[in-house]
């Protein structure tokens, strides 16, 4: 679907729980508030919005949390996504420490790529940042098994300020042939308190350490990222610089929050009750209006630079990573 300046909306991620078994300070740290079990849609009632959304012209549908692999039946609705006529990509988002028992499931499912989570490659540091160890290894583990089943992977590190100069040991895993991507820290939720660092910085350390580090016009899934190449590297490492390098005039999607709320921007709480529909008794055609005026209205970028516009106040746990 085209919205009203002209972007193609084909892309939605929907976060089927609010629940992970980290707990990341920038993301969702102890103490946070949960959403009672009945709030949340069940998987019919996200599969019906997959339906929707694809007769809007949805192609790609990635399912993440809080961590999506805590919730049980993730693989069997993975494999029903796969099934809905006109979806012909579905994805995943995980911390890892999870897919040694999935992943061999979701692979036969159908599962067409994952992203990991990963912010250090230093064992203590992650240990710090998401609360629990054994972490690191973990997600080696996980990426050499998606791997092995043929299904491609991107690692995700969010640039906070004390992982600045670890950025070179998450960099390395390129050099094995898994593209990395550097995350901007959102001011969202508690990511507000919390400090990232300049990805430009980051990206000049690693040129230190990779002088011929260029930029390449790479597409590696159906993210924005800014990517760069080196003859020592295997895969290419990325940028994604939402605050300090806009690119909402490319923005292809909306999200689906655990608790049924379709927004089309992370920056506002604006967007569409597609619970109260779906409980409601509502027809497929009232469902399908809402969600073609959210997307329709879809704003024109964020303001990240202008915190004090913002008016979403929930955790990025709450609204789906």
């Amino acid at each position: 679907m085209i919205d009203r300046f002209g972007r193609d909306i084909n892309y939605l991620r929907l976060s089927i729980t609010d629940r992970c078994n980290l707990r990341c300070k920038y993301c969702m740290p102890d103490g946070c508030d949960m959403a009672r079990h009945e709030d949340i849609l069940s998987y019919e009632e996200f599969l019906r919005v997959a339906r929707l959304a694809a007769a809007l012209g949805v192609e790609h549908v990635r399912v993440t949390g809080g961590e999506p692999l805590v919730r049980r039946g993730a693989v069997e609705f993975v494999r029903a996504l796969k099934a809905v006529p006109g979806v012909k990509k579905v994805s995943m988002t995980t911390n890892g420490t999870l897919l040694a028992k999935y992943g061999e499931a979701l692979a036969a499912a159908g599962l067409d790529s994952v992203n990991i989570s990963l912010d250090a490659a230093d064992e203590d540091l992650e240990r710090r940042i998401c609360g629990s160890g054994g972490v690191v290894d973990a997600v080696r583990a996980s990426l050499e098994l998606m791997r092995s089943l043929g299904v491609p992977v991107k690692l995700n590190a969010v640039l906070l300020e004390e992982t600045a100069g670890a950025a070179a040991g998450l960099a390395r895993f390129a050099a094995g042939g898994v593209p990395v991507r550097f995350i901007e820290l959102m001011p969202m939720g508690v990511g507000r308190f919390e400090r990232g660092c300049d990805p430009d910085a980051v990206l000049a350390g690693l040129k230190r350490i990779w002088p011929d580090l260029h930029p390449v016009d790479a597409r590696i899934g159906s993210g924005p990222a800014r990517y760069y190449a080196s003859d020592a590297l295997a895969a290419p490492i990325g940028f994604i610089d939402a605050v300090s390098h806009r690119f909402c005039s490319g923005c292809n999607r909306v999200r689906l929050t655990s608790r049924g709320f379709l927004k089309p921007c992370l920056c506002y709480d604006e967007g569409a009750d597609l619970r109260a529909l779906l409980r409601s008794g509502a027809s497929d055609a009232d469902i399908l209006d809402a969600m073609r005026i959210c997307i329709f209205n879809k704003p024109r970028q964020h303001c990240f630079d202008t915190p004090q516009d913002m008016t979403e106040s929930r955790l990025m746990s709450q609204i789906g990573g």
